[in-house]
């Protein structure tokens, strides 16, 4: 039966794949077909491990922050593959592998309680449509990051349309995530925003990103300012998944369900 005792053999059949894909894709100068093939080995596996703690738990394996990475880890994945089918970026997989990576290795090195148990706030038709698309959303827009990072030292115009269109397709799912959080919201606690600190970094960081859009539409910035921009949300965002948690303000938070210790 998989549950979170047997977590250690997936992640690493998963990461020793990825690190194979990041490899041929490297050695690679056009698309490598070995390459995606093991990279989406390695996104199977773990998705086996996500769908069989599904139903060990008999619950969607959403609720904690070592549950949240776990989805990070998988779309991180899917993101960076995507990226390499679409724009051939051979490093892509590396970045990706490596955050992908990370995550799995705090998950190892940090186990959480993973019970059954899913308090009523979270017995909901929105629980699972909000967190996956905001996980996914998080996922695109590290992706748009990692392309930040490289266009400020490789002074390339295609680095940057890339992350355009990263970055549409990241705040598009992020917008409706905070739709779906909000109708959530409505249906849980009486009201559809209520200026939760998690709530508001949520804001600072949509803000953030249609910054960048608002810009790079209207032509108002150079090509740096727009990569420090899209570092400097993708931080926020960060602030927002799990940094909030820490905050002497965020120890009334109605989301502290998402912690887990």
């Amino acid at each position: 039966m998989i549950n979170w005792d047997n977590f250690y053999v997936f992640a690493a059949i998963s990461v020793c794949l990825w690190l194979a894909g990041a490899v041929f894709a490297l050695r690679s100068s056009v698309r490598s077909k070995t390459a995606i093939l093991f990279t989406a080995s390695g996104i199977l596996v773990l998705g086996i491990f996500l769908t069989g703690l599904w139903i060990f738990l008999q619950r969607p394996p959403l609720r904690t922050m070592g549950e949240t990475r776990l989805w990070y880890s998988f779309f991180m994945e899917v993101a960076g593959l995507l990226t390499y089918i679409r724009w051939k970026y051979r490093w892509i997989l590396s970045f990706s592998t490596l955050l992908a990576t990370v995550f799995v290795i705090i998950n190892l090195m940090k186990p959480e309680i993973h019970d059954q148990s899913l308090m009523p706030a979270l017995q909901s038709i929105w629980f699972i449509p909000h967190v996956t698309i905001y996980m996914f959303s998080y996922s695109v827009l590290g992706c748009a990051f990692i392309i930040a990072l490289t266009g400020l030292y490789r002074h390339k115009k295609e680095y940057l349309q890339t992350a355009d269109n990263l970055v549409y397709a990241g705040v598009a799912c992020l917008s409706i995530g905070m739709l779906l959080g909000s109708l959530w919201a409505k249906e849980a606690w009486g009201n559809y925003w209520s200026w939760d600190p998690k709530e508001t970094w949520a804001s600072i960081t949509w803000m953030g990103y249609l910054l960048y859009v608002h810009l790079r539409l209207f032509r108002r910035a150079g090509r740096k300012t727009l990569y420090v921009l899209l570092i400097l949300s993708f931080l926020a965002l960060q602030m927002c998944w799990y940094g909030v948690n820490y905050l002497p303000a965020a120890q009334q938070s109605i989301h502290l369900y998402n912690r887990n210790n």
